[in-house]
């Protein structure tokens, strides 16, 4: 299907560009991240569609993205009304529900995998020069999202009084993408440290890591590839300070060859950067696990209003940022609870209340799918601001996703339009014919002896 629109896109178009209201700018951007021909594609080589005779690929994609989680009514029945009145298609009731099978599932993770690597490739945000010798900063957390408690015994909910279901979401984040990098699903009582792996990919990267992940060979997994990570000290380790990163002026005790909890209740000083040894449990080999240590960089820093220390590990060097940084870059770690908010309050991803596994990960995808739209046309109106002298600064994602929302309709009447799939008045009554007539047609109504 050829737009009707082959403009090519620009990066920072000009003020009289930007308010010529047919400008078809957003709608290029969103078919140039899932084109039609792949949408397509992907739907046959995944068994959604196996004719197009009233269900388009292209026309479904874009009706679950910009209509489900941005809606108030959201249910199969609210998506099948929105997909005829976009399409002009009349369908029926079960034609449309046997489209949320496992082809379906796999066909919308595809195109989470493909929708993720088309983000990946642009850089959407700039580190600051504080990082300019890492590649990105990788945010990874889990969210549970409950689910009906008859889906108990497929994904049985983790210390509940009652049957309950869930399922866990692990997300990691990329700052310079500013998007989710990889999302997987896993049962509830899943451990957060399986849901990610170590690799090569976390080389000349740092990871802001939880508690749920705090692991001694976990650390020394990513040190050992090339990786960078920061993390807050948990309450029951007790590494040994080895050495002391800066000279604290004054009467200061000495800290060197003890352990951490010999010395917290003792110091003045605001803050500590020390070298620390912890023991380390390497991997399984020919059946036996090998003991080791390993030395990291802990930095603590006094809070005044708890009164505590706040303690991080790491293995970012002196030479690479300050006490004070370490922690204040722990800090964006609360961006992937924004997300999960986000994703939660805007895109129906708090509950969901269907019986069907499979419309549950549908469902899942498709919110997930919605964010990456959103991220995208995201970036592209801030390089639009920035074209313009406009400051960012205030240029929020909590304040984006409600504006996002209200607009999601206006871009899918757009989006299809571009892509030259409408309906005519004719096409409106057929679905008023379908939709709106009783189908109770011989319950006795109480107006029907004065009126009809």
């Amino acid at each position: 299907m050829t737009p009707k629109h082959p403009i090519p896109v620009k990066d920072a178009p000009d003020k009289k560009r930007a308010r010529t209201p047919h400008d078809p700018i957003f709608e290029q951007t969103m078919c140039a991240m899932f084109p039609p021909e792949y949408l397509r594609e992907t739907a046959k080589e995944t068994g959604v569609v196996e004719r197009e005779r009233k269900i388009d690929a292209v026309a479904i994609f874009w009706v679950l993205v910009l209509s489900f989680g941005v809606e108030l009514q959201r249910s199969l029945a609210s998506l099948k009304r929105s997909y005829m009145k976009r399409t002009g298609t009349n369908i029926s009731d079960s034609s449309w529900y046997e489209r949320f099978s496992p082809e379906l599932v796999l066909f919308l993770k595809q195109a989470v995998i493909h929708g993720i690597e088309y983000m990946a490739k642009g850089t959407h945000r700039k580190l600051s020069e504080k990082l300019d010798w890492v590649k990105d900063v990788l945010i990874q957390d889990s969210t549970v999202i409950r689910l009906h408690a008859k889906l108990a015994k497929i994904w049985p909910a983790t210390r509940s009084r009652k049957v309950a279901a869930g399922v866990k979401l692990g997300v990691l984040v990329s700052a310079v993408a500013n998007s989710v990098k990889s999302v997987s699903l896993f049962g509830e009582r899943t451990s957060e440290i399986k849901t990610l792996r170590i690799g090569p990919w976390v080389k000349d990267r740092v990871l802001l890591i939880d508690l749920g992940f705090y692991k001694h060979q976990f650390f020394a997994r990513i040190e050992e590839n090339g990786g960078f990570f920061v993390s807050r000290l948990k309450g029951t380790a007790d590494p040994l300070i080895i050495s002391v990163n800066s000279i604290c002026r004054g009467n200061s005790i000495d800290i060197v060859g003890k352990h951490w909890s010999e010395v917290v209740n003792k110091l003045h000083r605001q803050v500590l950067d020390v070298v620390v040894e912890i023991s380390v449990q390497r991997r399984r080999y020919k059946g036996n696990h090998s003991k080791g240590v390993a030395r990291f960089r802990m930095v603590a820093i006094y809070n005044d209003d708890e009164q505590k220390y706040h303690a991080y590990i790491t293995n970012i060097g002196t030479d690479k940022l300050y006490p004070e940084e370490i922690a204040s870059l722990y800090g964006a770690r609360w961006v992937i609870e924004l997300l999960f908010k986000e994703l939660k309050s805007k895109y129906a991803l708090d509950v969901i209340k269907t019986t069907n596994p499979h419309i549950v990960a549908a469902l899942i995808w498709v919110a997930i799918l919605t964010l990456l739209v959103s991220r995208l046309i995201n970036s592209l109106v801030r390089r639009m601001a920035e074209a313009h002298g406009k400051s960012i600064v205030r240029f929020t994602d909590q304040r984006w996703s409600t504006v996002f929302c209200e607009t999601a309709r206006d871009h899918l009447k757009a989006l299809l339009n571009y892509l030259n799939i409408d309906m005519s008045a004719f096409d409106f009554y057929l679905i008023y014919e379908s939709q709106v007539f009783d189908p109770h047609v011989n319950r006795e109504k109480f107006t029907g002896a004065w009126w009809s």
